[in-house]
């Protein structure tokens, strides 16, 4: 979709010899642009079930809340939180779970723990986790799902149990020594963690009656860092998010020719397209032409794309 937009902003841009967009250009309002229409979602989602309680929006074919939330769970992640230390975990980010969130929506525990340690050795391939000080026969079965700290919270499910020390997983994803690990029952319990305040959380736990528990946790957040209470939540992998993330920077690639011309070359590593949904192109191209027009000092280029924006608001409202 990126090369339509393009094409399309340039075509509306030469028309009248407006002026020329830069590739660096385009992907700086390319991004902003999307980040844009990413936003509104929120806002719309929320003015259609205000309708829905108001009792004026369709159903069926015209249920447009249906449609928004379709949209906004392509950006759904649902990933484990690395822990820090104790019952310490980082927030969503691109180093722990591969993107920043621009929204938490739902935090999860593990009910309970059945092993956990570090592996030993990597004999016998990566999809071999080895620990000397396990005994992995007293309770572990096939089946059971395997929490391992490598590059983020990685899981996977045991296929056999070798031995008392060696256990054989879905995925090869155990390419060291010394990686932390946790392991959980197949079909345990998963409980869903409160969002409580700083000053709230202190008043809970100096109560025996309300202090958070393994079923009733909780937790508070302070820049990237997440305080999961009871304290001994404190496993890899044992704290699971649902979040949504921000979407990608859109980023169009191309080769230059001998002439200077730029061309689209969507095979380059660092390509990366649109990942709104398709129906979103026409509000894109809008997007980039106001800023396009501030950038080039051309009123009547903002205006134009200001109005087509407006017009296509006030159809969708």
């Amino acid at each position: 979709m990126i090369n339509t937009v393009r094409n399309t902003v340039l075509s509306v841009l030469n028309k009248n010899n407006y002026g020329y967009l830069s590739p660096s250009d385009f992907n700086l309002f390319a991004k902003q642009a999307q980040l844009d229409l990413f936003e509104s979602y929120f806002y719309q989602y929320n003015y259609q079930i205000n309708k829905e309680n108001a009792r004026t929006s369709g159903t069926g074919l015209a249920d447009i809340t249906k449609g928004i939330e379709e949209e906004l769970n392509i950006f759904s992640v649902t990933a484990g939180l690395y822990n820090q230390s104790d019952n310490v975990y980082f927030t969503p980010s691109p180093t722990t779970t591969g993107s920043d969130y621009y929204l938490l929506n739902k935090v999860l525990i593990y009910n309970s723990v059945l092993d956990e340690g570090t592996t030993t050795a990597t004999v016998g391939g990566q999809n071999k986790l080895i620990d000397s000080a396990a005994d992995f026969t007293a309770d572990v079965q096939v089946g059971d799902i395997v929490a391992v700290e490598n590059s983020g919270v990685q899981y996977v499910n045991v296929l056999s149990v070798d031995n008392a020390n060696e256990l054989t997983v879905s995925a090869s994803v155990i390419n060291a020594i010394g990686l932390p690990y946790a392991i959980y029952k197949k079909g345990t319990r998963m409980n869903e963690v409160e969002k409580v305040t700083h000053s709230k959380i202190t008043m809970l736990n100096n109560s025996h009656l309300t202090s958070p528990n393994t079923t009733y946790p909780a937790y508070t957040t302070e820049a990237s860092i997440m305080n999961v209470f009871p304290e001994s939540v404190e496993s890899i992998g044992r704290v699971m998010c649902q979040y949504i993330r921000y979407p990608q920077d859109p980023n169009w690639t191309y080769v230059s020719l001998a002439n200077g011309e730029p061309v689209y070359d969507p095979s380059q590593s660092d390509f990366q397209d649109f990942e709104l949904a398709l129906d979103s192109e026409a509000d894109l191209v809008m997007k980039i032409l106001q800023y396009a027009g501030v950038s080039i000092r051309e009123a009547q280029v903002y205006q134009f794309a200001q109005g087509e924006e407006t017009q296509n608001n006030q159809e969708q409202s």
